[in-house]
């Protein structure tokens, strides 16, 4: 049993944490909204903190999955965030779609507190989170990677380190303009096919 941190319960962090609590890791959560984080707890089992700073105390393995780049940092350098609390040795594992150079700027950070960082963006959807079937693609040294691929596992299908740190969320760009290139097209040859138009 690993103890965990988990900060972020949105649409996909609420079912990822839940299936590290099933598999039978310590887990403490954090969320914005309470009553979202007492919701999972009741779910869950598991215990609720009130700032990430909280969550993160004595952890492990912290992880997130949140907005964009802004609340990444908030929860992590913030007044409250996990950074003030981590632990030397510990690993953090943020699952939050965010720029590259984020990621290097926490991961540098965190090296100076003997940290490591790992960029570990998912896809998959709600779906692929609900049912423990994600693809994590991970930026981070080998050695990390080693050491946290087994407990990503309890909720990913594939886990997957494409290079050192950054390197998970360039894939993850690649990943996205796939994803709108042939969505596009599709959309170009519905309006442009005789099929599909309406008379």
């Amino acid at each position: 049993m690993t103890k965990v941190a988990w900060i972020g319960l949105g649409v996909m962090g609420y079912p990822m944490a839940g299936h590290l609590a099933r598999a039978g890791h310590d887990v403490t959560v954090f969320n914005r909204s309470q009553a979202k984080a007492q919701a999972w707890v009741k779910e869950y089992s598991g215990a609720a903190a009130q700032t990430p700073a909280a969550a993160a105390e004595g952890a492990d393995i912290i992880f997130s999955c949140v907005g964009a780049d802004r609340d990444l940092l908030s929860v992590t350098t913030g007044d409250d965030g996990a950074f003030k609390a981590i632990r030397p040795g510990a690993h953090y594992i943020d699952c939050t779609t965010t720029s590259a150079d984020v990621a290097r700027e926490l991961s540098s950070i965190l090296k100076e507190k003997s940290c490591q960082f790992l960029d570990a963006p998912v896809s998959g959807g709600q779906a692929g989170a609900e049912n423990g079937q994600l693809t994590v693609m991970v930026g981070a040294d080998q050695s990390a990677f080693d050491h946290v691929a087994p407990i990503i596992n309890a909720f990913a299908r594939k886990v997957t380190r494409i290079g050192e740190v950054g390197a998970g969320q360039a894939a993850k760009m690649v990943n996205q303009l796939c994803i709108a290139g042939v969505v596009q097209g599709l959309a170009e040859g519905m309006v442009s096919s005789p099929l599909f138009r309406c008379h």
